[in-house]
């Protein structure tokens, strides 16, 4: 059974595919719109072409408001207000088993 972070798009399952969002599976490390199979907005392919690449700090900030970490952005996200939470998901996105 796939392991969804959020069941409206992505998985941390490296085998799913075809989502509304790209796959999570190893996002840490990864760069930035470093799904290969997804559309990404032109804002992460400037982001993927500069190597820029995810790590946790990263993707805090990201996930506390990422249309302000990337300006037109396509994905609709207002961003997480809560820190604990985001380290949370952070964490949880590193490693599934952690919840």
């Amino acid at each position: 059974m796939a392991q969804h972070t959020n069941r409206a798009g992505h998985s941390l399952d490296p085998v799913d595919q075809g989502l509304p969002g790209p796959n999570l599976a190893g996002l840490i490390g990864r760069k930035v719109g470093g799904d290969a199979a997804f559309d990404y907005s032109p804002v992460l392919h400037k982001a993927h072409d500069e190597g820029i690449r995810w790590d946790t700090q990263r993707l805090e900030t990201f996930l506390a408001d990422p249309a302000a970490m990337f300006p037109g952005l396509w994905m609709s996200m207002r961003g997480l207000e809560d820190a604990a939470e985001r380290r949370s998901l952070v964490r949880f996105l590193i490693d599934p088993s952690s919840r």
